[in-house]
């Protein structure tokens, strides 16, 4: 590991004065915030150590699970998920919640980390906006990408042509 430090953290246990413990709870309803109710349990459950690396600073900058980047957590006070994350609240969280639904033309090219198009998106969740952190699913729902929205839902389905999704990590790169 780098000159970071890093944090084991784990509710199960902790005192008041646990930062790590207070941190993952503050970061709990920050994802609450931008992904949905419950979505901070689904992604950093209280009953699992979760690995809090911080900048030089102190500042919480990444959450692991296990050798698993979660997300990271950026200066702006959002979220960007990795791929883990994006398994998590893919298997948490009702469809449609920060879904983008694509069908068979799109898909291997995705998977492998390729960025979505508008004219290939046939679902979304009407809540998206741009700049939101997205999933990028198999209309059969299957996960195939996290990334971050660059159209609003409505722009997603009407347009044909354009960015819809800047893709950052596809399950199978």
């Amino acid at each position: 590991m780098s000159d970071n430090s890093s944090t084991q953290a784990s509710t199960a246990d902790h005192s008041s004065s646990d930062r790590p413990a207070r941190d993952l709870a503050e970061l709990r309803t920050v994802a609450d915030y931008q992904f949905g109710a419950g979505a901070g349990e689904v992604l950093f459950p209280s009953d699992e150590p979760i690995e809090i690396r911080r900048s030089t600073g102190g500042r919480p900058r990444q959450l692991y699970a296990g050798e698993s980047r979660l997300v990271s957590y950026g200066t702006d006070g959002r979220f960007t998920l990795g791929v883990a994350g994006g398994r998590r609240l893919h298997a948490g969280l009702d469809a449609p919640a920060n879904r983008v639904v694509v069908g068979d033309e799109s898909e291997p090219f995705v998977r492998e980390g390729s960025n979505t198009f508008a004219k290939f998106v046939e679902r979304v969740d009407p809540e998206i906006r741009p700049g939101d952190e997205v999933l990028v699913v198999h209309e059969r729902g299957e996960l195939l990408a996290v990334g971050r929205a660059e159209l609003s839902a409505d722009g997603m389905v009407a347009f044909n042509s354009g960015m819809a999704v800047k893709v950052r990590e596809g399950v199978d790169e």
